[in-house]
């Protein structure tokens, strides 16, 4: 199911007829708590009390967008969005972002050491959020027992696939290469 947020509006095409520009992180970011106002949309989002539930949004500049549900104890686990810059925000509940402090390699490695001190956590209450860049490697927590979380989330381009991690202490593995047909 495909919805379009009333709080955004279509991208317009300038007169001149050219294509309008790709969305920043700051679009995507100003999408993200535009679409996260609309109290009437959050609340159409069925939740299931075992499974992440989404909705697929229409975002802006031809930006891929979702509407997640996630119950109590539901997370991401360790991934990337590859060559998509994104943003999310918390529209209900709160969330933790557990990331890294630095870039790391974005090809060509299956097993990489990360050095102390590069793990980076946010709490992201509801009405906050984030945008990220390219090769943004991190995983997404609704550590609540009790309460479901519901965020908003866009990235541009649309996601061409997401590399999935496993972690152990200190060492990261590449695990997985989702295509969009595996998620869709």
């Amino acid at each position: 199911m495909s919805v379009s947020p009333s709080a955004s509006a279509p991208s317009a095409t300038p007169a001149t007829g050219s294509a309008p520009a790709a969305p920043t992180q700051a679009d995507l970011l100003d999408f993200v708590r535009r679409t996260a106002a609309d109290a009437e949309l959050i609340a159409s989002l069925p939740l299931d009390p075992e499974g992440r539930t989404w909705v697929h949004l229409d975002g802006p500049g031809g930006s891929e967008a979702w509407l997640i549900g996630w119950p109590p104890g539901t997370g991401t686990g360790w991934h990337d969005h590859a060559e998509s810059i994104g943003a999310f925000l918390t529209a209900a509940g709160e969330l933790k972002e557990n990331s890294f402090a630095a870039r790391l390699p974005t090809d060509g490695w299956k097993t990489l050491e990360l050095t102390e001190g590069v793990d980076r956590e946010r709490r992201l209450p509801a009405g906050q959020g984030r945008s990220f860049g390219q090769h943004h490697v991190h995983e997404v927590l609704n550590e609540s027992t009790e309460r479901h979380a519901v965020s908003v989330h866009a990235y541009y381009p649309p996601l061409p696939q997401i590399r999935r991690y496993s972690r152990s202490g200190q060492v990261l593995r590449l695990e997985q290469v989702e295509r969009p047909e595996d998620w869709q």
